[in-house]
């Protein structure tokens, strides 16, 4: 995947009152030539020039035409100073003129991606940075191309904050638990408004008067208590679907409060911070409509029926898995640290022999187990033809895992083990299979916390691709070994009867329930095995 880099810094206006990053010439009101003020060095990936075409304040903004012609990064270079302990809330407006690239933020690490299918209109990526440490950051854009890019892109750019002409103050800091709302908004956004309000019904925060089609975030620094968030829909169909995708996510060092976006004229819930941590919502995302053409319907047309909900899902790419993987799969379940939460090595009951820390800890190369964590195809890529689209980026069966366990086990079967040949450290098994399972070659087993997880994820790549999987049985020995060639039954006979065993000893848990609203969120589908585990006996009960 061709990337660009478009990066900028601010020099630092520091008081003893607040440290203030200020970006200088961030509305790009000030040119020589092509080159704005206060940027430097322009690569031969991006053009960059003044434009008045499309503005987002002032009178000019920055016209950024990315290109193939050099598969070098494009830098615009300053230089960020920030102080340790402060906090700093960057943001950037973006115009896609065609939706065939996408910007991603850049302070000291990547962060969110722009949405490259809203185009002809501004929309805006925001982050807050702790600095760790007083020292120099680099802040900007990151450019990639996506299906469809055709060899040269214009995206406007406009805005970059904060600036000296700001007018709302940059930096805050939070000694209590800082709470981010996102909200996407459909086409009717006049339409949308939330409140959050405390335990005695005050309204502490609230919102409205969004712009249609939007990604908006809001900040909220918030006290030990309990809390209730409302989001409202004065029309009474909510925001998602008929009318848009649009979605709304709450919550706080790494837990969802809220989330969803099919709902009526409200949707309510509550949530508590304390100190130990911080609760789940006390109401799931209503997905009842989501799922009505598949109401009354039972067996393999059932099946089909959920096929036609999920199927079509907006691929993001292999890359964009790791931003998945740094949202979906923390670790708010276990120790609650936020690590990354990898079901190779983690120890339910006991602390973890290895911690990854997220983006930190992605891999890169490994020797031993704990030396990094991949993207883990938990159903080999190599089963379905390699490095195909959709199914090498589909979120539903990627999880985030020991790079080193995970080569071991490799495109293996998933099993249970009669002779163990290797053992993780929260101890998975490589082995030959057990006698009786119905299978005699070499297997992988999880852990009993986690074996629901995986077989719902398989269940759900034999709905999600009932188009194509009934061609995959030849792609490899151990395919073959789990495939039967069909569309509908689609496992051989003893896999099929673990998965189904493997899903009823391990119900669905918290953790798969906010995970696959995290996936939903990125790639605009849902595992139906999740929200409704009885769909699988209803489709597989023979």
């Amino acid at each position: 995947m061709l990337n660009r880099i478009f990066t900028l810094s601010a020099v630092a206006l520091l008081s003893s009152n607040s440290a203030f990053a200020q970006i200088e010439n961030g509305d790009f009101e000030k040119w020589n030539g092509n080159t704005p003020e206060n940027w430097s060095v322009i690569d031969s990936g991006i053009a960059v020039s003044p434009s008045s075409t499309q503005v987002k304040a002032g009178g000019l903004a920055a016209e950024i035409t990315v290109n193939t012609g050099s598969q070098s990064n494009t830098d615009f270079l300053q230089t960020v100073s920030v102080e340790q302990g402060k906090t700093y809330h960057f943001a950037v407006s973006l115009y896609h003129t065609e939706g065939k690239v996408k910007a991603r933020l850049l302070v000291d690490g990547y962060h969110d991606y722009s949405n490259n299918l809203q185009t002809n209109q501004w929309q805006d990526i925001r982050y807050s940075y702790t600095a760790t440490a007083s020292k120099d950051i680099q802040v900007g854009l990151r450019f990639y191309d996506v299906a469809g890019f055709d060899g040269s892109e214009v995206v406007y750019v406009d805005n970059f904050q904060p600036t000296e002409a700001g007018s709302t103050p940059p930096i805050s800091s939070c000694g209590d638990t800082t709470t981010t709302l996102t909200l996407v908004t459909d086409q009717y956004a006049s339409e949308t408004s939330w409140v959050l309000n405390n335990s005695s019904g005050n309204t502490l925060f609230s919102g409205s008067g969004y712009d249609n089609s939007t990604t908006n975030t809001k900040e909220m620094c918030l006290t030990d208590g309990d809390y209730t968030f409302v989001i409202s829909d004065s029309y009474g169909d909510g925001i998602c679907c008929g009318t848009g995708n649009g979605s709304f996510t709450l919550g706080a060092n790494g837990k969802t409060f809220a989330s969803g976006g099919e709902f009526q004229s409200s949707q309510s819930f509550n949530f508590t911070i304390g100190n130990s941590g911080t609760t789940p919502p006390t109401e799931p995302p209503v997905v009842g409509e989501y799922y009505k053409s598949a109401e009354g319907k039972s067996g393999f047309v059932l099946k089909t029926a959920l096929y036609n909900i999920i199927t079509n899902h907006n691929s993001q790419g292999y890359s964009a898995i790791w931003d998945l993987a740094k949202v979906a799969d923390l670790d708010s379940y276990y120790e609650k640290d936020g690590s990354i939460l990898d079901m190779y090595s983690e120890k339910p009951s006991s602390g973890d022999s290895t911690s990854f820390t997220k983006v930190t800890n992605q891999c890169g190369q490994y020797r031993k187990e704990g030396d990094c964590y991949n993207r883990e195809h938990s159903f080999p890529k190599s089963w379905f033809g390699g490095k195909v689209e959709p199914m090498n980026s589909d979120g539903h069966h990627i999880f985030a895992t020991d790079g080193y366990v995970n080569s071991k086990r490799s495109n293996w079967p998933f099993g249970e083990v009669g002779t163990t040949s290797y053992t993780s450290s929260n101890g998975s098994k490589l082995g030959s299979a057990k006698s009786g399972l119905g299978y005699s070659g070499t297997v992988f087993e999880p852990l009993d916390e986690f074996k629901g997880d995986f077989a719902r994820a398989y269940f759900y790549m034999a709905t999600r691709y009932e188009n194509a999987i009934a061609t995959w049985e030849g792609n490899s020995i151990n395919s073959n070994a789990v495939l039967d060639g069909t569309n509908t039954s689609v496992f051989e006979p003893w896999m099929l009867s673990m998965l189904k065993r493997w899903h009823k000893n391990d119900p669905v848990s918290q953790k798969e329930i906010d995970r696959n609203q995290a996936v939903f969120n990125f790639q605009g589908n849902r595992n139906p095995f999740i929200d409704h585990p009885e769909f699988v006996d209803a489709i597989w009960s023979n």
